[in-house]
């Protein structure tokens, strides 16, 4: 780690990064132990840590390639990196149908990482091909939910899993961004949610309660629930459509929920905001009564009160419920 201090980069980095894809298919490699880092110590083979940290090289060299962000190493030392991605690409991509787990792991979270690459773009294509082999033949729910989640992440289709008989990888194939559009991916999204306890045990992901707890999913922000919620407040036609998954999601909300859940879903169930002693619609009635009744909601209103200034409404609750008992919605 002394080429990557705190993901600087240096001028012995792109030398050292070339050396270790040189050596991943020496059998040595294969040894098996836990102390290879001091912040990792899960078993696994030495060439899944090697190429894991190919990939950490990969993810610095990405970094303001594409934006003005300065990336603070020396000069020439990034471009040095991002000149030998291809040779390291080559090595790493070997090994995405490794027979250890740890090491497809390992090669498809530092494929991700080189494929960030404008120039090596071309490359998606045969990658995913590859991807689908290792696909059709996992029967694990994390890997397979993490190489479609990437796939999806190139611009690739994945619309074929989204007839796949685990529900898991169904929802991870919805949410690519080719499948925005896609009136079955938004369906299957709505679908899954109305079982939000369901969705929160398909992977162990940190929540709340415990961050620490468990490992993200990759391209992902926070809780795979909340990005499929995201996605429906995205992609549905109105809040009609969207109410039985917010309905479904008022058990899971909370003050330090907002802006996961329940706060988009007020933005969307008033899109155009509250015009004060305006009638409710049905589903913004259905709603807001749901929310107006769930107490841990209203502990600390500092936190959630910045949402309901954004929709116009009043972050009190007795304020909520005199809005409620109005001129009651035609049903």
């Amino acid at each position: 780690m002394s080429v990557l201090h705190q993901e600087s980069l240096y001028s012995a980095t792109a030398p050292a990064a070339l050396y270790v894809a040189a050596v991943l298919n020496d059998p040595r490699t294969l040894a098996c132990h836990e102390n290879y880092s001091a912040w990792d110590n899960r078993p696994r083979p030495l060439r899944a840590v090697l190429v894991e940290w190919l990939g950490q090289i990969a993810d610095s060299a990405a970094y303001g390639e594409t934006t003005d962000d300065e990336d603070g190493n020396d000069p020439g030392v990034t471009d040095a990196v991002r000149a030998v991605r291809g040779t390291i690409h080559d090595a790493v991509s070997t090994h995405l149908l490794a027979p250890d787990p740890t090491v497809r792991a390992a090669a498809l979270g530092a494929t991700a990482a080189l494929l960030q690459s404008p120039e090596l773009a071309s490359r998606i294509s045969g990658t995913t091909q590859i991807l689908r082999r290792l696909l059709a033949e996992s029967t694990d729910r994390g890997e397979r939910a993490t190489t479609i989640l990437t796939i999806g992440t190139w611009g690739e289709d994945t619309t074929c899993w989204l007839a796949d008989p685990d529900p898991a990888i169904r929802a991870c194939s919805a949410l690519s961004p080719r499948c925005a559009d896609n009136t079955m991916a938004t369906q299957t999204i709505l679908r899954a949610l109305l079982d939000p306890a369901a969705v929160d045990s398909w992977f162990r992901e940190p929540t709340v309660a415990d961050p620490w707890a468990g490992d993200p999913l990759p391209h992902i922000e926070g809780r795979l629930r909340h990005a499929l919620l995201s996605a429906a407040i995205e992609r549905a036609a109105d809040f009609e459509e969207l109410l039985p998954a917010a309905m479904a999601s008022v058990p899971f909300c909370s003050n330090l929920t907002i802006a996961e859940d329940w706060g988009p879903l007020l933005a969307a169930a008033f899109p155009s905001g509250y015009d004060q002693g305006a009638k409710l619609t049905p589903a913004q009635h259905c709603y807001l009564d749901a929310i107006a009744d769930r107490d841990v909601c209203w502990r600390y209103t500092h936190l959630i009160r910045s949402w309901f200034d954004g929709v116009g409404l009043p972050a009190d609750r007795n304020a909520i419920r005199a809005i409620l008992v109005g001129p009651q919605p035609r049903q």
